[in-house]
């Protein structure tokens, strides 16, 4: 639904002026995702024509880009990707479990993200699958989709890894489900621990072999000594790993799914106003509660702008991972396995074969099928009036 205001509408509006005050201190990437979102469904990206095949309302709908940091074309994408996620699904108990980087090192991860978001999805779920194995907890190998979200909510810079497990694995033998108890999955103290020691282990190791760049403040930084006097705080301090209740069944878990997968930075329903100078948005103070935790703030304009790049992923970098019995070409054939230890009806059959569903909106005069009956090009309109393109052909598709 089209919103009063957008992120399109902000960087249509204040994008040059930006470009040009920050020339060569943009990336590559997050220029094009600044046009990607301006040109989004604009005649820039061209479009067709649709018209009702009950009533003969026509619409000229424009294409998308696609970019996956665009907040108008997530949706899209995220049901996409949800269809395919449902079949994976057992019937137990899902976890939701969050690990969080302290501020000393997410400093550290703003101008290292490829190599830190990285190591913080390498190190969460090697946590989870090694503490899961150990007999003294679970003593299963276990499944974990994780998502990176690198903001918070008033897009600050905040990475951390959303998991969703579900509650149990596969015995180290395969020959049994083991299940974690109803209401627990894994101590998030002992996880924390671990978690705290693989990654500062493996981040000296970046540092050690000259693989982490400083800038700024940070500067310092680049000498061993003064960067492990930085991160010598973290070292005793606890790390946060926090661990939800379970989901209420499978819906729940794809409702979860789908507001965090294809999140960005902000979406467009947060904006509440936009004047020219300053953005307005709602956003959540997680230090406080109830009603409170709702509030409303005003950033300007650049500063909106340099908050949402901020959280521009590097080129290639995958946000949504798989790992255990989740992971790879054995997905498929570990939740084979699950399914007959569980007793449950096995996988349903590829469906990439069958007709894709139709995602265009029905017409809004009398709910029709809506069929296109004309494309045009980038930067172009339509020949002429839609009328004119009429009578609708059974043929067209």
């Amino acid at each position: 639904m089209r919103t009063d205001h957008e992120v399109a509408d902000i960087f249509r509006a204040a994008g040059p002026a930006y470009r040009a005050a920050h020339i060569g201190h943009l990336s590559l990437t997050q220029l094009k995702v600044m046009t990607a979102i301006e040109n989004c469904r604009t005649a820039a990206l061209g479009g067709h024509v649709e018209t009702c095949e009950d009533c003969g309302h026509w619409r000229i709908a424009y294409n998308s880009c696609r970019n996956r940091h665009c907040p108008k074309c997530q949706g899209a994408a995220a049901r996409t990707w949800l269809a395919e996620r449902e079949a994976d699904l057992l019937p137990v108990g899902y976890f939701h479990v969050v690990f969080t980087l302290p501020a000393q090192i997410a400093e550290i991860a703003f101008h290292n993200k490829a190599r830190l978001y990285d190591l913080l999805f390498r190190t969460a779920s090697e946590t989870m699958l090694t503490i899961a194995a150990d007999p003294k907890h679970l003593g299963a190998r276990i499944g974990i989709t994780a998502v990176l979200h690198a903001w918070g909510s008033s897009m600050t810079h905040h990475p951390h890894v959303h998991m969703v497990v579900p509650g149990g694995g596969l015995a180290s033998d395969g020959t049994r489900w083991i299940s974690s108890r109803p209401a627990f999955l894994l101590p998030v103290r002992v996880l924390g621990k671990l978690f705290r020691r693989l990654f500062l282990t493996r981040l000296t190791q970046l540092h050690d072999s000259g693989k982490l760049a400083f800038f700024g403040t940070l500067l310092p930084l680049s000498d061993r000594r003064a960067f492990q006097r930085h991160i010598a705080p973290v070292r005793k301090k606890r790390w946060v790993v926090y661990a939800k209740p379970p989901f209420a069944g499978p819906e729940a878990v794809l409702a979860y799914l789908s507001r965090y997968t294809h999140r960005v930075a902000i979406s467009n329903r947060r904006i509440l106003a936009f004047d020219g100078a300053n953005v307005t948005l709602r956003y959540k103070d997680y230090r406080r509660d109830g009603a409170d935790r709702q509030r409303v703030m005003a950033l300007p304009v650049d500063e909106f702008i340099r908050r949402f790049l901020t959280h521009v992923l590097p080129r290639g970098f995958h946000r949504i991972r798989h790992y255990g019995m989740l992971a790879g070409a054995y997905r498929k054939a570990n939740l084979a396995l699950a399914r007959d230890l569980l007793n449950v009806a096995p996988e349903p059959e590829d469906l990439s074969e069958q007709e894709p569903a139709d995602l265009r909106p029905p017409c809004p005069c009398c709910g029709g099928r809506m069929i296109i009956i004309e494309t045009f090009e980038r930067w172009r309109q339509p020949r002429a009036p839609p009328g004119k393109l009429l009578p609708i052909r059974e043929t067209v598709s």
